[in-house]
């Protein structure tokens, strides 16, 4: 939304989401995302290689109080998506929180937002497009190929599949949801069979004995539980997609409630379900981060090709996470394009109406991340996964902050609140936003990564200021033009 449409929408009171000025970034999308695809893309963006693979390493540090870590931040990231989800019922926007940036914090807060959220999705697409290409090597049959050129063959895979049509993207999401959610299901049947049975699993009988007998549910004492918050929170990153996707659904009022609040229990059952039944089956040393602990499991109890099964569960979750970056990133840099805050080519669309300028220039830094990816020893790949996790905490935490400003002009009587609304607000952004800088703050113990992801906020904060230097006369010659075409 441009600057004089926000000083019109501050000057008007309005009686519903219609009545709001669209944003200039939401001209010319298609409609062709349904309910269905809508509702995979908020189960695919709660569902990811954080819980395949990563909970075997968290399991084994924290033990079984993992759950509670899963439970607290999915608690978190469901007032992050129900603020969203509000603010979509307000004015649905392909643009999504760097719109309502945009609106509420002018356009320095959507300058910020939309960077960030960048530097967020390039840097995991470079994390997901390398661990592809090692899940793919897994398989004999392409050990042989050089690991770029599989990372290069997956990121043209995706490229294609988000530049044909947001329908392609929609289904191709809504059958690696289907993949993740089927798998999951059919290991919590087995392991509530080998619950209900006390089948034994690698010679120990299932149940609470396993966390008793094992230093019970805080193993390793609280500080380990709280380290691996965030570390939890980045693997619910990609839940704000369905604020995005909302611009591209013709239902939106329909089709957001229903995504939103399905994320609360979804949360619950796979997750924290998920990792309670890890915890009754096996004692939390077991587990380790080289293997998904799922293949643990299975593997301990004898089923034959488990390894092939989980490793191309979570082959499916990587480009699964691959497509929704490449999706996601090229409707945010449109719409900060239009508003002069992003470079020119990135707001030009194809004729099947998808802005394959912002993909392109997201598909460049993951094709950078491959030629650099054989120099870049572990810890520093780590490294690229914390630099996201920065992005995704401040784009939580931006559109908590415009959701705050959003409710403060309503009880001013400037706009009007839907009845889809986050509740105890602003206790809830307040604490909220509290527990994800909390979470920030966390990453100064681990000296080895953390700390030094810390240290590239400043560098990062001096390029965004350089940027802005960069951008601000074309930003305020382009709000000028808009109010000229507004006003003829």
């Amino acid at each position: 939304m441009s600057k004089d449409a926000v000083n019109t929408a501050a000057a008007t009171p309005r009686t519903d989401a219609a009545a709001v000025p669209a944003d200039a970034g939401d001209a010319g999308y298609s409609k062709d995302l349904k309910a269905r695809h809508v509702n995979m893309i908020a189960i695919g963006g709660a569902i990811g290689t954080g819980l395949f693979l990563g909970a075997g390493g968290r399991l084994h540090n924290a033990g079984p109080a993992l759950a509670i870590a899963y439970l607290v931040c999915g608690v978190f990231a469901f007032f992050v998506v129900r603020a969203l989800g509000e603010l979509v019922l307000y004015r649905p926007s392909s643009g999504s929180f760097v719109s309502y940036a945009r609106e509420f914090l002018g356009e320095k807060g959507a300058y910020i937002a939309g960077w960030m959220y960048f530097l967020n999705w390039s840097t995991t697409g470079i994390a997901d497009i390398t661990a592809i290409a090692l899940y793919t090597h897994y398989w004999s049959l392409f050990t042989d190929i050089p690991q770029w050129v599989l990372a290069l063959v997956a990121l043209a895979v995706v490229l294609a599949v988000n530049l044909i049509s947001v329908k392609i993207f929609g289904e191709m999401e809504f059958w690696f949801a289907i993949i993740k959610v089927a798998t999951l299901v059919g290991f919590m049947l087995i392991g509530i069979f080998l619950l209900a049975t006390q089948h034994e699993v690698g010679g120990q009988t299932p149940g609470l004995s396993v966390i008793t007998d094992n230093g019970g549910l805080f193993p390793h004492g609280m500080m380990p539980v709280v380290l691996v918050m965030q570390g939890v929170i980045f693997a619910y990153a990609a839940l704000e997609l369905v604020g995005v996707a909302a611009g591209e659904t013709a239902e939106p009022e329909k089709v957001v409630p229903r995504a939103v609040n399905s994320i609360m229990w979804r949360v619950g059952l796979f997750y924290v379900g998920s990792v309670v039944l890890l915890a009754l089956l096996l004692p939390g040393s077991v587990y380790s981060a080289d293997q998904s602990p799922f293949v643990t499991v299975l593997s301990k109890i004898g089923v034959p090709a488990a390894g092939d099964v989980m490793n191309l569960v979570v082959l499916t979750a990587a480009m699964s996470s691959l497509n929704s970056g490449l999706y996601s990133t090229g409707r945010i840099l449109r719409s900060m394009a239009m508003a002069g805050s992003a470079p020119k080519f990135t707001a030009r669309m194809n004729r099947s109406q998808v802005p394959y300028g912002g993909i392109l220039l997201t598909c460049g830094v993951c094709v950078l991340g491959v030629g650099l990816n054989f120099l870049v020893p572990a810890q520093a790949f780590e490294i690229v996964l914390n630099v996201a996790s920065l992005g995704i905490i401040s784009t939580w935490v931006i559109i908590m902050v415009c959701h705050l400003v959003f409710v403060r002009r309503a009880k001013a009587g400037e706009v009007t609140r839907p009845s889809f609304r986050l509740p105890f607000s602003p206790v809830t952004e307040i604490t909220t936003i509290a527990f994800l800088l909390a979470c920030l703050g966390m990453m100064w113990n681990d000296p080895e990564v953390g700390r030094k992801t810390l240290l590239l906020i400043p560098l990062i904060a001096a390029m965004l200021v350089a940027g802005w230097f960069g951008v601000r006369r074309r930003v305020s010659r382009t709000a000028d033009q808009e109010l000229s075409r507004l006003t003829k």
